[in-house]
């Protein structure tokens, strides 16, 4: 029986031996891997909704310069009209032409 006793006994502290000051020290490397890894985690994190945030701003861009765009180009093709360009010319004192334009040949040859 006795032996039985000293089982049970290892067997209740053999997580002392895990709690030693050599055994800790043992494991400090392993601890700081862990660390590192803790923190690259949490960098690649930030570094995530960092770069989704900067993705929405330039999609929000885009959008609005998609707008700009097709408000520009919607514009230039009205004023791009002959009858716009008639009314834009007026004040100049230019006119539109009522007869075909004339030919010029270089008789020189």
């Amino acid at each position: 029986m006795m032996p039985e006793i000293k089982k049970g006994k290892e067997k209740k502290y053999r997580w002392k031996k895990w709690l030693n000051y050599q055994s800790i020290v043992k494991q400090v490397p392993f601890f700081v891997f862990l660390a590192l890894l803790a923190v690259v985690y949490i960098y690649n994190g930030h570094y995530a909704d960092k770069t989704i945030r900067e993705i929405n701003k330039t999609s929000k861009e885009l959008k609005e310069l998609q707008y700009e765009y097709k408000s520009v180009k919607g514009d230039v093709l009205f004023r791009s009209k002959q009858s716009e360009l008639i009314e834009a010319v007026k004040p100049l004192g230019l006119k539109e032409l009522t007869v075909e334009p004339m030919i010029l040949i270089d008789s020189s040859n």
